[in-house]
């Protein structure tokens, strides 16, 4: 069963990149993501409805503005804006950049929060910007150059889960229950993206009758598997696993998601983006570690009373991932634990 659960998130977080790149074909990205966490919020909520029978209740009137909040940051930017890069850059490109979150957590912990950087942490991200910087520069035509506006995009994406991850963490009021806190960041979130696919554009753009069947199915997947079983996964490794096993996930991801990049899409891999997305790796591997050091502690200590953002597709989740163990980022109270769950760094949170 452990090695069950790791593997579908290995596999189906890694592939939700791929999954959003043949759902785009035919179906706007913004409107896409719409309907994907529609469905996805909807199955949870109802879940949730169902279950707490005569007792259930409905969140509070703060609950529901907090929720929007972190829908709208989690998912209308950093998962949005991860399908809508996708449509001028390779999905296995995405995935390297979205790899980077821990880096802006830790940037913007010490921004807003006067986190601590340990040294470890500060070599970390300048590794991770000369990765990046290797990875697109120069700009331009041949066999690496990639579309500028598409990775403004991505270097934007993570920078909104990051916010929504640590307005969930640390200032946020959300449902107890996580299932239901997941449930309706994901419907908040799946209205502001349809706002999105409002104001680009992308209604009078969309044609259901063009919509192709490998479309279809890969926004079928992305919402069953990305957005439903993987996060289910992810919940029960928390509760059963190391932690350290369990984070992982964040360096196989982004190999996953260029292998299948390139032997579906055909898109290419150049020994530049091997060497490049090592590095980046690499820094992220550097950040995760010195951060993992500094919340041990806490983690010792004691457990948090908890809400989630959303949920794994990718949770960083945001290309692939939903929202779900987002908000884990400075809280730390995983997506689907109880109260009592060890607490998370925010490098723990999914990806698209």
């Amino acid at each position: 069963m452990l090695w069950a659960a790791l593997a579908t998130i290995y596999v189906v977080w890694g592939s939700t990149y791929l999954g959003i790149a043949i759902a785009i074909e035919t179906i706007p990205p913004f409107l896409m993501a719409a309907m994907r966490f529609a469905l996805a919020g909807s199955a949870l909520f109802a879940w949730e409805v169902v279950r707490g029978g005569r007792g259930f209740r409905l969140p509070s009137a703060r609950e529901w503005r907090d929720s929007a909040i972190v829908g709208t940051l989690l998912l209308g930017i950093g998962n949005g804006f991860v399908g809508l890069a996708e449509e001028t850059v390779p999905s296995g490109i995405a995935a390297i950049f979205i790899a980077l979150i821990p880096l802006w957590f830790a940037v913007l912990g010490r921004l807003y929060f006067h986190d601590p950087l340990p040294r470890l942490v500060l070599v970390g991200i300048g590794v991770g910007l000369a990765g990046v910087v290797l990875l697109v520069w120069p700009f331009g035509d041949g066999a690496n150059a990639f579309d500028l506006a598409g990775v403004v995009i991505l270097l934007v994406a993570p920078l909104g889960w990051a916010h929504g991850s640590l307005y969930s963490a640390r200032k946020a009021v959300l449902p107890a229950r996580p299932l239901m806190a997941t449930g309706l960041q994901m419907l908040l979130g799946s209205g502001a993206l349809f706002i999105e696919a409002v104001l680009t554009g992308e209604l009078g753009r969309f044609r259901p009758e063009a919509v192709s069947a490998s479309s279809l199915a890969a926004l079928v997947y992305l919402t069953v598997f990305g957005s439903l079983l993987a996060f289910n996964a992810y919940a029960w490794l928390l509760r059963n696993a190391p932690l350290s096993l369990v984070g992982t996930y964040a360096y196989v991801n982004p190999v996953v998601a260029v292998a299948l990049g390139g032997l579906i899409l055909a898109e290419p891999i150049t020994p530049r983006t091997l060497v490049a997305s090592a590095v980046i790796v690499a820094a992220v591997a550097m950040i995760v570690t010195a951060r993992g050091r500094m919340a041990r502690p806490a983690t010792e200590v004691a457990p948090v009373e908890g809400s989630v953002a959303a949920d794994g597709a990718g949770a960083a989740s945001p290309a692939g991932s939903p929202a779900s163990a987002a908000s884990v980022a400075a809280r730390g109270h995983p997506p689907d634990a109880p109260p009592g769950q060890p607490r998370l760094t925010p490098e723990a949170a999914p990806r698209p």
